[in-house]
């Protein structure tokens, strides 16, 4: 009975691996189809101006709620620890490294990864399914050059604007929040977040933000191209579009703030 459970589990592992394996080779191939389609940029303006819109101008309400929101609460939470210790006035500090740092862009990928994801994958696996997409290449025109590469491009450079949005929104809630609610000094608090929060602090937000924006059209896009017949098909691609970002935002964020902590420390 063992030996048969351990077969089958045997079995069941390998298939994942396969298919986790099989799901990252293809992921890469789109990656080079979409760096090769880059060095020509056969992108019209008017369809990259349009992704810009529809994923960073659409997605500024919810980026901003999220970000106030989290300033807010996290420099209610910093101060009531804080307090314990009579270092009220070095709250907005540590607000203000943790959103330029972390919060601010990982929260925003978040964000945009379940509004802007979804979108993707469900548009081009509908046109998928409807056999656009085939239309496309009989009209000689490739579906990377067309539906793919105006939303890396636009996402690359929406996530970093997003991203400083929210950090500016979640600094001024806080900022709000310690002052006219808490009862702390706001010159005190303000000079110090000045001086505890550095240059370095923002580019490894927004070098995170952009890095995040590729992460989240990639897949999109790769799931919408490769999704099942149906509306089922479409429905299992918007769904893994949005976990799959994440997951590998989380993933990511992780590797990356080692790295450049790393760099960081070594300049």
């Amino acid at each position: 009975m063992f030996a048969s459970l351990g077969a089958l589990m045997n079995v069941f592992v390998n298939k994942r691996v396969n298919y986790v394996l099989s799901e990252l080779g293809q992921i890469a191939f789109l990656a080079r189809d979409i760096i090769l389609s880059l060095l020509t940029f056969k992108v019209t303006w008017r369809d990259l101006v349009y992704q810009i819109y529809s994923i960073g101008v659409k997605s500024q309400s919810v980026v901003v709620i999220t970000g106030a929101f989290t300033g807010m609460v996290l420099g209610a939470q910093t101060y009531f620890q804080f307090h314990k210790v009579k270092m009220d006035t070095a709250t907005l500090a540590v607000v203000s490294v943790s959103l330029c740092d972390e919060l601010g862009p990982v929260l925003t990928a978040l964000m945009v990864a379940g509004r802007v994801g979804a979108s993707i994958a469900a548009e081009i696996g509908t046109m998928r399914v409807t056999e656009q997409i085939d239309a496309l290449r009989t009209l000689a025109t490739h579906p990377v050059d067309y539906l793919v590469v105006p939303r890396i491009v636009a996402a690359h450079i929406a996530l970093p604007l997003l991203a400083m949005e929210a950090i500016v929104v979640g600094i001024g809630g806080s900022y709000l929040v310690c002052v006219f609610v808490l009862g702390i000094e706001p010159v005190y608090l303000w000079q110090n977040m000045l001086k505890y929060t550095e240059v370095v602090d923002l580019i490894i937000g927004l070098v995170k933000a952009f890095i995040f924006g590729g992460i989240i059209a990639l897949i999109g896009c790769y799931k919408g191209l490769t999704c099942g017949l149906g509306a089922e098909g479409v429905g299992h691609a918007t769904t893994e579009a949005v976990v799959y970002s994440s997951i590998t935002i989380l993933v990511t964020n992780f590797f990356l703030t080692l790295v450049m902590g790393k760099i960081v420390g070594l300049l």
